[in-house]
């Protein structure tokens, strides 16, 4: 008998040794440094994830963005801030790049502070000293300043809540030149000092009015700023009207405990704003939000809310591809898939786990590709059946309820090879780190079984999207296989393009070095 050793059959000789070790032990493939850093920009957030801390998440970025030249990494802040909706990540690179490039830090500034949330993630950042620097600096100022400066005066006072740093603090480290006498009184007021009170904006003489027993007019100030007083129902209600599309869906238990709701035409107008496209699109809400919103209210919000939150979903995930030819959706619901999706913080810990959002991308897929087989998996394929005419909402909370083991990546493909299975698409959404299946002597059990299933099916193409900030894959990248890292709704997006074959090469990378800086 010849050697099996020797003379491997062809598609074991395709299969590419195997180059690490998952954070599981299990073996995998280790990303370029480039793609590992999109991987972990678009996936983490700084938070403790089942495999790996906080700490280590913050070394791994700065390890990969110092080998890195400026550009690529200004390209991918822009990137995970523009079209995967990330938050400290993006900060994190811009502040490491006020190391290393000063003048491509100003250049991206703008695109990726586009925020007051954002201007504080940066400020604080910098000023921990975790890129090297517990000062802003000369470059660093001077972008603060210009924010502060392209700002009209309302806007800075609506900036004005939130801490660690507070925008009082932002103020006072780099102390922005007022150009007129309003913006001056507006600094003074806002850091304590006497102000001319006929200088200030009217929205913020009403502000004060307001508190000091004027109730006529609920002033168009920022939730937080209201929230703390003591309000009337019909005071509630005008917050409730005014209020922005995540301010509506994050406090429906609170203006249904304060009786808003009571009014039937106020309740129409708040679903009409939580299913409203273009509110969804201005908000770049991640469709995870939603199922936890629709999770979160209690009974006291009305169903007319409760049905919007679902069609809201509906439209978030509306740029699903809708693919010809048979399609398999493969979540992953083991135990490590049990972990928050934005990580473990004390006081602010997500609810939402990561199974959640790969039943979601599941539910999704179905909801659009009616033929779509759903195939989730741990240590082996858990069976379960899926209808197309039933909600996204309802498919992943039945997708969520299962599972629980250890994790094989390869299972469903060794599935579908058992049943001879033909087949267009096959998307697989895990936290990669596979170990049942870890034996072997070359590469991952999960490429020698797509390169069986790809065999029989040659326009067979392979997604494999990661939620977790992981540098390693379990199966490299080619013409035929897609790793994407995210849970954004942009990663459906580039699922369409691969599909239909108008992605190549390096595939994900390669849309974001396209990036103009």
């Amino acid at each position: 008998m010849a050697n099996p050793s020797l003379f491997r059959s062809l598609v074991a000789a395709l299969i590419p040794p195997a180059d690490a070790r998952d954070e599981a032990g299990g073996r995998a493939y280790q990303l370029p440094p480039r793609h590992a850093l999109a991987q972990v920009a678009a996936t983490g957030c700084l938070n403790a994830t089942f495999y790996a801390s906080a700490d280590e998440q913050l070394d791994r970025v700065l390890d990969l963005s110092a080998r890195l030249e400026p550009e690529f990494v200004a390209k991918t802040a822009i990137y995970c801030r523009e079209r995967g909706y990330m938050k400290d990540m993006p900060a994190l690179l811009l502040a490491a790049l006020s190391r290393r490039d000063p003048a491509l830090m100003t250049r991206t500034f703008d695109r990726i502070v586009d925020s007051p949330r954002m201007l504080r993630t940066f400020v604080q950042i910098v000023r921990s000293g975790a890129v090297g620097r517990k000062s802003l600096g000369s470059a660093p100022k001077r972008c603060v300043r210009r924010w502060l400066d392209q700002r009209t005066d309302a806007a800075l006072f609506a900036a004005s809540v939130g801490q660690a740093p507070s925008l009082v603090d932002v103020i006072r480290m780099v102390h922005p030149r007022p150009v007129t006498r309003e913006r001056e009184a507006l600094y003074r007021y806002l850091i304590g000092r006497d102000a001319t009170r006929e200088l200030l904006p009217v929205v913020v003489q009403k502000f004060e009015a307001f508190k000091a027993g004027n109730r006529e007019e609920v002033p168009d100030v920022p939730f937080q700023l209201l929230a703390a007083l003591d309000l009337s129902r019909d005071d509630w209600t005008r917050v409730a009207q005014r209020g922005s599309w995540h301010t509506t869906r994050m406090n429906l238990n609170t203006f249904a405990r304060h009786g808003v709701f009571a009014q039937p035409e106020i309740t129409e107008m708040i679903a009409a704003r939580l299913r409203d496209p273009s509110e969804i699109a201005r908000a770049r809400v991640f469709p995870y939000q939603l199922l936890s919103a629709y999770r979160s209210v209690d009974q006291t919000v009305p169903n007319a809310v409760r049905a919007a939150l679902e069609d809201a979903m509906e439209m978030a995930i509306a740029n699903v591809p809708s693919i010809s030819g048979p399609i398999y959706v493969c979540p992953d619901v083991s135990g490590s898939m049990r972990s928050p999706i934005t990580g473990s913080r004390r006081g602010a810990t997500s609810t939402v786990q990561c199974v959640d959002v790969a039943a979601l991308v599941a539910a999704a897929f179905v909801r659009r590709n009616p033929a779509t087989e759903v195939l989730p998996f741990e240590q082996s394929v858990v069976r379960l059946s899926l209808s197309s005419r039933d909600r996204v909402m309802t498919n992943a909370a039945r997708l969520a309820a299962v599972g629980g083991g250890g994790t094989s990546v390869s299972a469903p493909l060794a599935e579908l090879n058992r049943r001879k299975a033909p087949g267009d698409l096959v998307v697989i959404v895990s936290d990669n780190q596979s170990w049942v299946d870890g034996a072997g002597a070359r590469g991952t059990e999960t490429m020698r079984q797509w390169n069986t299933f790809r065999a029989r099916n040659r326009r067979a193409r392979l997604v494999l999207i990661d939620i977790q900030p992981y540098a390693t894959v379990q199966a490299v990248e080619r013409e035929d296989i897609l790793n994407v890292g995210g849970f954004s709704d942009q990663v459906f997006d580039l699922i369409s393009e691969f599909a239909a074959g108008r992605l190549a090469g390096d595939h994900w990378v390669e849309r974001i070095e396209s990036i103009a800086l």
